[in-house]
């Protein structure tokens, strides 16, 4: 069984971003694998251990993780190796800086495809962007199923079938596919581990692959502001009137 999982490197959730020339400056801030892959690569670790084992511990399973970024993603990369995946596609060129989601799912379903994965699994969503898109325009790209928002997942090796538990905003909904397939995932649907000792060591040693793509981005930002100063609150001093004041102001707005 081969399982593709896209990653991606992000600005630090906890950095302060900004737009330099459309584009989210990403120099000047410290930069991570993107949290929300992180369970991606869990639950591609859980299926392993629950069908032999990757390759590094003598099962007949592999994890490629893939992630399209400058030459610095392979740091980020490193991360989901020493969790255990068994090897690492970086997809890195300078005409891809600034790739919208149309340009990054071409990029990444043209490296998917090369591989011949059985199934794909990402996590819902880039911390950076927010968009939810890319794994359900992957699986159109490929023509594969789309089985996306699981907060649980379950694999037949020998149907070649892949189930989930789906979110909606409704409620919840059991989908299955066969192979290939492509899963995207919540946080909700595990703890990732941290990485040991030995894994990292050992993602020190494991494969990355850096290739070249190409796409043309059918969006452009061609201008930004920065957002307003939040504008100072107003303070009821409470002379026996406060309740009264606190109701006005909630009925101006609407609010009762």
């Amino acid at each position: 069984m081969k399982i593709a999982v896209t990653v991606k490197q992000v600005p630090d959730s906890w950095a302060e971003k900004k737009l330099v020339n459309g584009r989210v400056d990403r120099e000047s801030v410290d930069a991570v694998l993107n949290d929300l892959d992180e369970y991606a690569i869990e639950e591609a670790l859980r299926i392993c251990e629950a069908n032999g084992g990757t390759t590094d511990d003598g099962g007949e399973h592999t994890i490629t993780l893939i992630s399209m970024g400058p030459t610095r993603a392979q740091e980020a990369v490193r991360k989901g190796l020493s969790m255990g995946a068994t090897n690492a596609i970086v997809i890195t060129d300078p005409a891809l800086a600034g790739a919208d989601a149309m340009a990054t799912s071409e990029v990444l379903a043209k490296a998917i495809a090369d591989g011949g994965y059985d199934f794909v699994i990402s996590g819902v969503e880039s911390t950076d962007a927010r968009m939810s898109i890319v794994p359900a325009m992957i699986s159109a790209r490929l023509g594969h199923a789309q089985l996306t928002f699981a907060n649980k997942v379950s694999v037949d090796v020998s149907s070649k079938k892949i189930s989930i538990n789906r979110i909606t905003d409704t409620g919840e909904v059991e989908m299955e596919a066969n192979f290939p397939a492509v899963v995207s995932v919540v946080e909700k649907i595990n703890e990732p581990r941290y990485p040991s000792f030995k894994g990292i060591m050992a993602a020190k040693k494991k494969e990355i692959s850096t290739i070249s793509g190409s796409a043309t981005s059918g969006t452009e930002v061609l201008e930004s502001n920065a957002r307003p100063p939040k504008a100072a609150g107003q303070k009821i001093e409470d002379d026996g009137s406060a309740a009264e004041k606190l109701v006005n102001f909630l009925v101006e707005r609407k609010l009762i």
